[in-house]
């Protein structure tokens, strides 16, 4: 008897676990599927409330304007100061070249300018003397017309006289002596005057080609000073090329940032165009954020942004705004275009570059580098998209 009591007590004893095991297990169902139910409502909740409210892309990438280095003159180096990786200042000298050529220019150059100068001032003073010669032709043309008159009254004189004889001469009452002697007369008083006619119009030349000296002397000077003449002025204007040049024999650095891509070296002769190196301005690094075509309707410029990088990870929160967007998608200014005018077309969603700006004063505290790997979400909310069109 005692055996079949103690067995029949364990069987019910083992039933009662049973079900109590069951009815725990079913509880922890119900209570996981209520778990479930709560999160499925919780997150219906959150993308009732917050969706459409931002967007976001991993797809981004930090860039900026590179400040390329390039000579803009010819020459050896002679200097090389920096490596890759070094932080520079705008107007820290990067490269020095040979300025000896430079320096020997400069010289020329001034030279030039002091002879110009002084052929401008031996120009002003000949003007003073083609006006001395201009005004002595003037009197030596005063004096052959005086000459010429003297001759014209002494040929008319002759030819009085020799008419006179000539008539004497027919009723003897002068000699043939002396109508031969009046005829000698008469030859002299002509060539007399010929020869004044002939000083008359000597004169007249002169006195124009020293006119015309004088006038094209002063065609050189002609309101202008030995400084503002344009001879001097062309002479000042390559001077100052060559000092010019003679500074770009030093290369410094136009922006802040850091050097990169080196390609220079002492005693290598550059040409002007040629890329030394480049410097990184970090502290105007931006984000080009590729966004899905899908998800840009209603971003709009100057909305917020906030940015985390894979260098910092979500301890550092940069904030921007967005800047503007690209004139076209990546695959558009590919170098091969896809082609989609083909029976086997796929459509593929394609995504459009959205500059952000972020704030230099976060830049400064926490540096980035080119090309590195964003995380970029824009608030939809922080201005408004309304039915503005693309365009905005």
């Amino acid at each position: 008897m005692n055996d079949h009591t103690d067995e029949g007590m364990t069987t019910q004893l083992g039933a009662e676990a049973g079900k109590a095991q069951a009815a725990k297990r079913k509880r922890m169902l119900l209570g996981l599927g209520g778990i479930l139910a709560l999160s499925a409502v919780g997150y219906g909740a959150y993308l009732l409330i917050f969706s459409g409210r931002s967007v976001s892309t991993d797809n981004a990438y930090t860039s900026v304007e590179v400040a390329e280095i390039t000579p803009q003159i010819n020459g050896p180096v002679k200097q090389v100061n920096v490596v890759d990786t070094t932080a520079v200042h705008a107007g820290d000298v990067l490269v020095v070249l040979d300025d000896t050529d430079a320096k020997i220019a400069v010289a020329h150059a001034q030279a030039d300018l002091a002879k110009a100068k002084r052929q401008v001032r031996q120009m002003m003073a000949n003007d003073v003397s083609l006006g001395g010669q201009e005004d002595l032709r003037t009197a030596e043309i005063s004096a052959a017309d005086a000459d010429l008159a003297s001759a014209k009254a002494a040929l008319e004189k002759a030819t009085i006289d020799n008419k006179r004889r000539q008539n004497l001469a027919e009723g003897g009452a002068v000699s043939q002596q002396e109508l031969t002697d009046s005829q000698a007369q008469l030859r002299e008083r002509t060539a007399a005057f010929q020869q004044a006619q002939a000083r008359v119009t000597v004169a007249h030349a002169a006195h124009s080609a020293a006119s015309g000296a004088r006038q094209a002397n002063d065609a050189l000077i002609v309101d202008s000073t030995v400084d503002t003449n344009p001879e001097v002025l062309a002479a000042a204007a390559r001077f100052e090329q060559t000092k010019v040049d003679l500074a770009r024999t030093i290369i410094r650095a136009p922006t802040d940032g850091i050097v990169t891509e080196r390609a220079v070296d002492v005693g290598q002769q550059v040409q002007p165009g040629k890329r030394l190196m480049s410097v990184v301005p970090i502290d105007r690094i931006y984000v080009d954020a590729n966004f899905k075509e899908s998800q840009l309707r209603n971003v709009r410029p100057g909305q917020a942004v906030n940015v985390t990088s894979d260098l910092y990870g979500d301890y550092v929160v940069y904030t921007g705004i967005v800047e503007g967007f690209a004139g076209g998608t990546g695959s558009a200014f590919s170098a091969i275009p896809a082609q989609n005018a083909t029976g086997n077309w796929i459509k593929v969603v394609q995504r459009l570059p959205v500059r952000i700006r972020l704030d230099p004063k976060q830049l400064a505290k926490h540096t980035l580098r080119v090309g590195l790997s964003m995380n970029v979400t824009v608030d939809l909310t922080s201005v408004k998209a309304d039915k503005l069109s693309r365009e905005d």
